[in-house]
């Protein structure tokens, strides 16, 4: 189903245009080249036709100091096995904790708010002088290049001066967040092997100190890593201390961090990101389509163990500065995460559907409510933004562009994301990743956006791009790194997405295209089906799935969940509208059979929803990992369920599973 054309939600400000490092970098590049480069659009489609000239360029135009060699810039055609300047070195932290130029010297660059509204802020010099304390004590514990340092940690700047001592050292770094339970932790740290855990033993939650991390759980099962409290750590940076820091410079494809997945298919995978590809991504973001720079203050709602986090830390090196927002979003006010971007001055918030949803859903008013002037730029992710919650946004947060930006662990970064320069359409995102040849794989090949409607497919990257992955920890083989994104499609990186192209150079997600749905031989996009839902204020969420149903024809049906405002049960002239919507709206196919309120729809522990749990729960089966949810009780009532049940023999109950 292509929906492009969403409504103009506003245009770009012409002095905005006018001064932005997306217009430097272009005209430069257009000098540099003889390129004629009219537009973004241009550039990005100029990018994708020269990838090794666009990362030769950026590297020059940024100043990212390489030792060794700069040639080649990508040895390899391959995008699996594609490695991006194999000759050179460099040192990731150098370039976070160098200032620009004209930095003052008591500028806070990061700043540490919980809750309570306690708050810490750290100049450059005192995050230097820290990582260099924490880095020395790192040392006398034995951790070498290589090694890896684990963080079951909270999102506040003790985490942050950790995670570049570490990298500073050339050790690995991964990170969970503290209330992950003991199962899921083991799960990821017990992979990695780990020399060093440092673990935050509570966390903040609604006013209180949650305990909930067992470090003789994990020293039991994970044998040979040292468990150091984050209480000790406090004191491994006494003031007037200042040691030497030695930032070594190490290949650019050493590994910097560990991220782990969801691991709703299994034992979650371990995905290792190398140090230069992550830094030129991040820095291409957030540097060019984001316009970050000296003066621009980041506040990224994550915690510690998420992507972002990793992405918020490189703003740093844009010369921006970083809040860190450690707790609820909603304690002690239920807008206390905006309230933070207000009193810190935050030019630019990045945030998530679910919690955009949530401020309308609370009635939150905060454009009057709150000074939220300061603000330019909204960025959201996590899971897809729909069209009327871009104007709920607009109208209600702050009137500045919004953009929605997509792209995950995986790859450390983003796929689609926006530009300074560039209109916004509900829905969409303005342009896709400069030299990231995204296109839409749909049966009739690899397609690029047409001249004139859009084309719908699986998101596929058909060149070598700097921030995929080296590979999985323990994968020695690489054959489930080949598995997980080049068997699909041979020799092209399918990510598991479902994207929209349009020939105006923007990009729709619709959603996970491993959930797409095949009822009575037509194929569903569940995205679909969600985006006719956003007209019912009386749905809060949902998850379409395909049940096994042998009566029917081509012996499968839709079935709909739905999670309403007011908890109960799913009234007749609602359902009578749902399916009335869909139907116009769609196609006949996309009316489910069955709708059906449940509590909740399940989650992974990153809140996004698992179609894939919730299909086989109405198959009467459970997922291969069910602690990788954060609900797995609404298994038992999905399965339970009297309209969609299933009654299997030597069905294994969810307690025995668990």
């Amino acid at each position: 189903m292509s929906t492009s054309g969403g409504k103009l939600l506003c245009m770009p400000d012409p002095d905005r245009i006018q001064r932005s490092r997306m217009t430097a970098f272009r005209s430069w590049v257009s000098e540099e080249t003889g390129a004629a480069l009219a537009d973004d659009h241009a550039l990005f489609e100029w990018s994708t036709r020269n990838v090794a000239a666009f990362w030769k360029l950026f590297v020059e135009w940024t100043g990212v100091r390489l030792g060794g060699a700069r040639e080649p810039v990508i040895e390899g055609a391959e995008v699996e096995t594609a490695t991006f300047f194999p000759g050179a070195k460099l040192s990731y932290v150098d370039h976070v904790l160098r200032p620009p130029a004209d930095e003052s010297a008591d500028v806070e660059v990061v700043i540490g708010v919980d809750e309570t509204g306690a708050r810490e802020a750290l100049t450059r010099r005192e995050l230097r002088r820290r990582v260099a304390c924490y880095a020395r004590e790192l040392t006398s514990r034995g951790v070498r290049p290589g090694d890896r340092v684990v963080g079951i940690a909270r999102n506040v700047p003790r985490t942050l001066v950790l995670y570049l001592a570490t990298l500073s050292l050339g050790a690995v770094w991964s990170s969970v967040a503290p209330d992950m339970g003991t199962e899921l932790l083991v799960q990821r740290v017990g992979q990695v092997h780990p020399k060093l855990v440092l673990a935050d033993l509570s966390y903040p939650y609604h006013g209180a100190l949650r305990e909930n991390v067992r470090t003789d759980a994990i020293s039991e099962l994970v044998p040979g890593c040292t468990i150091v409290s984050m209480t000790e750590v406090e004191g491994w940076a006494p003031a007037g201390e200042s040691p030497e820091l030695t930032l070594a410079e190490l290949p650019f494809n050493h590994p910097l961090v560990i991220l782990f997945s969801s691991g709703t298919t299994g034992l979650p995978k371990c995905i290792m990101h190398g140090a230069g590809g992550t830094l030129v991504e991040h820095w291409k973001e957030l540097a060019l389509h984001c316009d970050l720079g000296p003066g621009d203050r980041l506040l990224f709602h994550t915690t510690a163990g998420w992507m972002m986090y990793n992405w918020l830390v490189s703003a740093l090196v844009t010369g921006a500065s970083i809040v860190l927002y450690d707790g609820s979003v909603s304690f002690p006010h239920a807008d206390s995460l905006l309230r933070c971007v207000a009193e810190e001055r935050c030019t630019v918030f990045g945030t998530s559907a679910a919690y955009l949803s949530y401020c309308r859903d609370a009635g939150l008013e905060p454009r009057s409510a709150l000074d939220l002037s300061s603000l330019r730029l909204m960025l959201s992710t996590g899971s897809v933004l729909r069209d009327p919650m871009f104007e709920w946004a607009y109208e209600n947060v702050a009137p500045v562009p919004i953009h929605s930006i997509s792209g995950g662990t995986d790859i450390i970064g983003c796929f689609v994301l926006g530009s300074p320069n560039l209109p916004i359409t509900c829905g969409e995102s303005p342009m896709t990743s400069l030299a990231l040849d995204v296109r839409a794989a749909n049966g009739g090949g690899f397609v690029r956006a047409p001249a004139e409607g859009s084309v719908v497919g699986e998101l596929v990257c058909v060149q070598p791009f700097p921030s995929r992955p080296v590979g999985f920890w323990g994968d020695e083989d690489g054959s489930r790194f080949h598995e997980s994104y080049f068997s699909q499609n041979e020799g092209v990186w399918t990510h598991g997405d479902t994207i929209e192209l349009t020939s105006r150079g923007t990009a729709r997600i619709h959603g996970r295209s491993d959930g797409i749905l095949n009822v009575r031989g037509v194929r569903i996009g569940p995205g679909e089906i969600y985006k006719v839902l956003e007209l019912f204020p009386e749905v809060k969420s949902s998850v379409a799935i395909e049940q096994r149903a042998p009566e029917e024809p081509g012996g499968s049906r839709l079935v709909l969940l739905v999670v309403l405002a007011d908890g109960g049960p799913v009234p007749r002239p609602l359902m009578l509208r749902i399916k009335k919507e869909l139907a116009a709206r769609t196609s006949p196919a996309h009316v489910p059979s069955v709708i059906v309120a449940v509590r909740d729809v399940p989650r992974t522990h990153n809140n996004k929803v698992s179609e894939r749990a919730a299909r086989d729960a109405a198959n009467g089966e459970l997922p291969k990992n069910v602690t990788a949810l954060k609900n797995p009780e609404v298994l038992r009532e999905i399965m339970a369920d009297p309209e969609i049940a299933i009654v299997r023999e030597n069905a294994v109950p969810l307690e025995e599973k668990n």
